[in-house]
């Protein structure tokens, strides 16, 4: 039986990380498995994972992940898309704002035995964090006048 690491990665992101699925990640992830993006402190394989997934439902309630691309090539696959949520606890020591929030990731995940072993991400934190209000977005006018005048 081929695995098709494609549907697993669109399925971990679309289905089972939004509802906090730890039985059905548990079928995704390897239990090896490295997050190269964990928050600190985090605990290596399936439990970081876990913890992860569980963490980042506590931050953003009401997940969202609309998936824009997937591209896979040998055992590696990249996904492009947007999660929309409601900020409803502390991330990065902001307390929650209740705001909802899309921001953009690209993540990247290596498989191996039908599961994801390793995973990288990069995710548009500067847009999450000006839309938190914690970062101030320049003025159109600001924009206009770094490029005009330079530093």
């Amino acid at each position: 039986m081929s695995v098709d690491i494609k549907e697993v990665a669109r399925r971990t992101l679309a289905e089972i990380m939004p509802n906090g699925d730890v039985a059905a990640l548990a079928q995704v992830v390897h239990p090896d498995c490295i997050n190269h993006e964990a928050p600190p402190g985090t605990p290596p394989g399936f439990e970081g994972m876990k913890q992860t997934t569980l963490w980042l439902r506590q931050v953003f309630s009401d997940q969202r992940w609309d998936i824009h691309k997937v591209v896979g090539e040998g055992d590696m696959v990249a996904i492009y898309c947007t999660l929309h949520a409601r900020h409803t606890g502390e991330l990065m020591g902001v307390p929650a704002t209740n705001r909802p929030v899309a921001f953009r990731q690209v993540h990247l995940i290596r498989f191996e035995d039908g599961k994801g072993i390793e995973h990288w991400a990069v995710r548009d934190d500067l847009s999450l964090m000006r839309q938190l209000s914690v970062v101030s977005s320049p003025s159109r006018y600001e924009l206009i006048a770094r490029a005009v005048v330079p530093a």
